[in-house]
Order: structure tokens, then C-alpha cells, then sequence
């Protein structure tokens, strides 16, 4: 049976979770840049980018994983051209290339400023 993961700053118009479990798998809904303190998007890549990496780590945290968890990250942008920010926060969460989760980076327009959005899935210790 899935469990729901709610997380502080991250509500929606409707009732979606940020993320749910089943046993010790993670599936996140989509996570961007927005801080979940102030609710403020930042208007430049890098900003979004170390922002969407910080809410990564709270959801996966939230619902009992952590970083070392993440199995993959599916990404969009706006544009892919700016990836070396997406890759300088990706880096800074993931420092070892031994230990990085698989990653997909997908271009697509996005709204309501975002720049940059991604869901991740998880695998949990038992």
C-alpha cells in the first residue's frame, strides 16, 4: 500500500503528495526551485538549480530515504544549453562519479517560471 509524503512549502491546487512510498521504493511528483520557506522562485538557472537539488534532498529525507537512495532523476528544462548549472548543483549533491544515480535530462517549455523540474525514484533501506 503507497504512503503519502507530504512536505512543508511543496502544496498543490490539488491533493497531491509531494512524494509516496511503497515498502522501500521513492516516486517524488515534480520538484522544482521554488524555496519551500518563502515560496520564491529564483529568476536565474543556477539559483533554481541549487534550489530544486535542496528540495530533492528534503522529499527524499521525508519519506525516509536520503540522497544516497535516489536511484535516478529525471529532468526537464527549458533549455538544455544551460545544463552546466543543472551539472554544477548535480555535482555538488553527488560528488562521487562511482556513486551518482542514472540521470535523464529532457527539454520541454515549463510555466509559471521554472526553468528546471524533476521527479526522482528511490530505493530506501529497509
Amino acid at each position: 500500500m503507497a504512503r503519502s509524503i507530504h512536505v512543508d512549502g511543496m502544496q498543490h491546487s490539488t491533493p497531491i503528495p509531494a512524494a509516496a512510498r511503497v515498502g522501500n521504493f521513492i516516486a517524488s511528483g515534480l520538484i522544482n526551485g521554488r524555496s519551500l520557506e518563502t515560496g520564491e522562485m529564483p529568476a536565474d538557472i543556477e539559483g533554481q538549480c541549487r534550489q530544486m537539488f535542496a528540495n530533492i534532498k528534503t522529499v527524499v529525507e521525508a519519506a525516509g530515504g536520503n540522497v544516497d537512495s535516489i536511484l535516478r532523476i529525471t529532468v526537464w528544462m527549458n533549455d538544455r544549453s544551460l545544463r552546466a548549472a543543472l551539472n554544477e548543483a548535480w555535482v555538488a549533491m553527488f560528488p562521487d562519479p562511482a556513486a551518482r544515480p542514472a540521470r535523464l535530462t529532457i527539454n520541454r517549455e515549463l510555466d509559471q517560471g521554472k526553468l528546471v523540474e524533476c521527479e526522482i525514484l528511490a530505493v530506501a533501506a529497509a
